[in-house]
């Protein structure tokens, strides 16, 4: 058993028993789940693909308005109300990939963002997402209809297991020939190209994939705080994904988690400063990049030689 995989596992078991202790809330610890999830599936599109999208949010944001809508409004169960979130971020990934991969670089990043505010338009004007107001009040259902999502506990392990899934689906991912294709593109386009792959088709298959997986975790965040609003399709939001990833560490597995975890914990703890909340991040986003040029968890596993 790799030092990887031992590592993993000890994370999911301490993650596992945070609901007997006391020093951390459930609910900001699903939040962090969520924002993993964001985090992780930009990462598999920048770290492994070298593709930066500034248009994520839309992903995420949509699922969250189609996962909230279904659970409110269709009765669905919460796994029915994530899937349908996840298909629909999924269908609007391979168009937005589509047309988006024809570019490189920066213009690839701006055709993304461009197409981002398109969602956050029709966001403000489409009757079912309630404009400003957005959904609120999401009920957070049934389990396969027997078990009862109201209680923080019985949410945060439902959290906890979309989480385990979606890390597990990413290392598949990043692990199999496919990834090592993705990662062949990120290195040295031209040489894959003269290799004979499709550079294109890999591209668009790994947008599409990235934009799912943000969906899960949109979806997942309307049911953890029972609320879809303008926030989640906000340019802001991928921005705070790009973030993530950045800080956590570019093309690590477990950079995009701690990334997150740290930004969530910033947000809470810095909230009581107000406007001077955003100065104080970003001073300490600074430092943190120029003390860990290859990310908080890249660093580690570069100092540690061992892969995270």
């Amino acid at each position: 058993m790799s030092t990887f995989t031992k590592l993993s596992i000890v994370i999911f078991v301490l993650l596992a028993l945070l609901p007997f202790q006391n020093f951390v809330y459930d609910l900001f610890m699903m939040k962090v789940f969520c924002f993993a999830i964001f985090a992780a599936a930009l990462n598999l599109l920048l770290g492994y693909a070298g593709l930066l999208s500034f248009g994520h949010a839309a992903f995420f944001g949509s699922a969250s308005y189609v996962t909230a809508h279904a659970m409110k409004e269709w009765g669905v169960t919460p796994e029915i109300g994530l899937f349908i979130g996840v298909i629909c971020s999924t269908a609007l990934g391979y168009v937005f990939g589509y047309l988006a991969i024809r570019r490189q670089g920066i213009y690839f990043a701006m055709i993304t963002l461009a197409l981002a505010q398109i969602i956050y338009f029709l966001a403000t004007q489409v009757p079912f997402t309630n404009g400003e107001d957005g959904i609120q009040g999401v009920p957070r259902g049934e389990f396969l209809g027997l078990i009862d999502l109201s209680p923080s506990s019985h949410m945060y392990w439902f959290s906890l297991g979309v989480f385990a899934l979606a890390f597990l689906l990413v290392m598949r991912v990043v692990r199999s020939p496919f990834g090592q294709v993705l990662k062949s593109i990120r290195e040295n386009e031209p040489r894959a190209i003269s290799l004979g792959y499709d550079v294109d088709r890999y591209k668009l298959m790994a947008f599409t994939i990235s934009a799912g997986l943000a969906g899960l975790g949109g979806g997942l965040k309307a049911l953890v705080l029972q609320l879809a609003s303008l926030t989640d399709v906000a340019w802001q939001m991928s921005g705070e994904a790009v973030l993530m990833t950045i800080l956590g560490g570019i093309g690590t597995l477990w950079g995009p988690i701690a990334g997150a975890a740290v930004i969530i914990n910033l947000q809470n703890y810095l909230a009581n400063l107000g406007g001077w909340s955003t100065i104080a991040t970003g001073a300490i986003f600074v430092v943190c990049v120029l003390a860990f040029r290859r990310g908080i968890v890249g660093e580690i596993a570069h100092r540690l030689k061992i892969q995270l």
